[in-house]
């Protein structure tokens, strides 16, 4: 699919204003709620989330690369506030997040972005699928009107097997009741209505509530929200304090950098859009420190609120303003009729939202592929067995150390020519190349770096003598740079291969690694290097009529031995 820029709209899903309209009045619909609950995992009370939200959804747009993403609270962003709010108070919480949007603000200038280039598509999918199903499984206790302990999928699981016998009739006949009635708007009026099954539902929640006494038959409410004043400051904070916060916010930053550019990565894959990651550093770094100055909790491009926004039909930024502005008016407006709200529509309401992401279509197609694939597997069994934070950081560190062994492992192959042509190509896959006598041709499959250099020369000189070459070509064709160790490991080879009498010559040599073969001195005949070359082919031809070297040990006895003799 072609990827279009940023602010030139796809052809195919022309702007359409009042999309953007029904969506936002949607998302803002589901972060309400949402919010409240966030808050209760937090400790604090809901007005932090609200605010929290509010300067989200206004910041975000401003500097924000994605269309789609909803920049506001999450759950797992909550459970760390918390767990901060135990250890110094919310004020040591608010310090966190204060810290955390200043590392993503020094991350962002730096260009820091690229660490998610390193976040795998298969880690992505399994993520999201892993979250899809952990934030549905939270929702059923509020649809069976039953406490379960615990956050994560598995305890999620063994809390609802042991209160099977405990579910609250009229709260699953309502919560039912909500899904498929979203279920049938979604599949089955989707096209004949013009306003997002998710308001219809919420809205006819409402409904029930005012005339019905839902208190009375047992069914929980969103409660009453109460709004106070709040004003821009700095945490008052002792400096253990702050230390104890500067420790917890790069996990913090990580869990947000995580589930954010997972959730705006895998939507952008979906529509073929292009995303920044530096500018969505910069977007949140700022949404959170805009968000610890009035006491807001940590914000991040939460999965369910950026794929609510999706399937309501979003088309641009300003989805995210009009939620915003929704959001405000709905809690200056309607906040005695959303206390009114059952808890169980709205768990209904997320269930609808999130089902369609339910089958894992995009995993089963990647294992097909092979590959890294497997990785789907680890992020999403890690996200669901040991929650979001620890599967989060298992997918992540697995999609690195699997980075790291594939640039490490020294691989090399040698290289022969095709009949007729002047390609070379790699003789154990391309049986009918030939290999010139006497001349060994290699070529590395990675980046030379700190981490495969010597051990790619290692090879290059085992596979020298065994070959009993008299010359070495290798071709760097892959390498856009030398390190320093890469190099002194070139220098290293070279000298040895020099004392065997054995040649060196170099391919395919881009310009940055002959600058660095320059100020090192390595490009001259005494240092083992004979010629560098553009083309195998040419320094293959220009090898081939070259003498071999006498070894350097040869030259050292009979120059002694002439000295030797002139003493006499």
């Amino acid at each position: 699919m072609p990827s279009y820029p940023l602010d030139i709209p796809n052809p195919r899903t022309k702007p359409d204003v009042w999309n953007d309209i029904l969506a936002g009045l949607s998302v803002a619909g589901v972060l309400l709620p949402e919010a409240v609950a966030y808050a209760a995992i937090a400790g604090v009370p809901p007005v932090h989330a609200l605010l929290a939200a509010l300067v989200g959804l206004c910041v975000y747009p401003l500097f924000g690369s994605s269309r789609f993403a909803i920049v506001a609270p999450t759950s797992s962003a909550a459970a760390i506030f918390a767990s901060a709010v135990g250890a110094g108070g919310p004020a040591m919480g608010f310090g966190l997040v204060l810290l955390t949007g200043a590392l993503f603000l020094l991350a962002g200038l730096l260009r820091g972005g690229f660490l998610g280039a390193f976040i795998s598509r298969p880690v992505l999918r399994g993520f999201a699928w892993g979250l899809t199903v952990t934030i549905i499984l939270k929702q059923v206790p509020h649809l069976a009107g039953v406490h379960v302990a615990g956050s994560q999928a598995i305890q999620i699981v063994a809390g609802l097997a042991g209160a099977l016998q405990q579910l609250h009739g009229p709260s699953v006949g309502l919560g039912v009741g909500a899904l498929l009635l979203w279920l049938g708007l979604h599949h089955g009026l989707r096209r004949f209505i013009f306003v997002p099954q998710s308001l219809i539902v919420l809205g006819l929640g409402v409904a029930v509530a005012s005339a019905a006494d839902l208190q009375g038959l047992g069914i929980a409410q969103v409660g009453k929200i109460e709004l106070q004043s709040l004003r821009p400051q700095l945490p008052e904070l002792t400096t253990e304090h702050w230390l104890r916060a500067a420790e917890i916010a790069p996990a913090l930053l990580l869990i947000l950098f995580a589930e954010s550019w997972g959730s705006v990565r895998s939507l952008a894959l979906q529509i073929g859009d292009r995303v920044d990651a530096n500018r969505e550093m910069l977007a949140f770094g700022l949404s959170n420190m805009a968000s610890g100055l009035l006491q807001g909790l940590p914000v991040g491009a939460g999965f369910s609120a950026a794929a609510a926004n999706y399937a309501a039909g979003s088309r641009s930024k300003w989805a995210g303003v009009i939620a915003a502005l929704s959001l405000a008016l709905l809690l200056w407006l309607a906040r005695d009729a959303l206390a009114l709200l059952p808890l169980p529509v709205l768990a209904a309401v997320v269930i609808g939202i999130l089902s369609h992401n339910l089958w894992p279509k995009a995993m089963v197609e990647g294992l097909r592929l092979g590959g890294d694939a497997w990785l789907a597997l680890m992020a999403a069994s890690g996200v669901l067995l040991f929650g979001v934070l620890f599967g989060m950081l298992l997918a992540v560190g697995s999609s690195l150390l699997l980075a790291l062994r594939r640039f490490s492992q020294p691989i090399v192959v040698e290289l022969g020519k095709l009949p007729g042509t002047r390609d070379y190509q790699d003789c154990i896959r391309h049986p009918e190349a030939i290999r010139i006598p006497r001349v060994l041709i290699v070529r590395t499959e990675e980046p030379l770096f700190f981490a495969n250099a010597e051990q790619v020369f290692h090879v290059v000189m085992e596979w020298a003598a065994r070959n009993q070459a008299h010359t070495v070509l290798i071709s760097l064709e892959v390498c856009d740079d030398l390190d320093a160790t890469a190099t002194e490991a070139l220098a290293e080879c070279a000298a040895r291969l020099r004392q065997w009498g054995v040649r060196l010559a170099l391919a395919r040599v881009k310009d940055r690694v002959r600058d660095t073969l320059s100020r090192g001195g390595l490009v001259t005949p005494s240092d083992g290097i004979t010629e560098i070359f553009w083309s195998v082919d040419d320094a293959a031809q220009a090898m081939i009529g070259k003498p071999p070297l006498q070894p350097e040990r040869r030259r050292k006895s009979r120059n002694g031995s002439r000295r030797q003799s002139r003493r006499q």
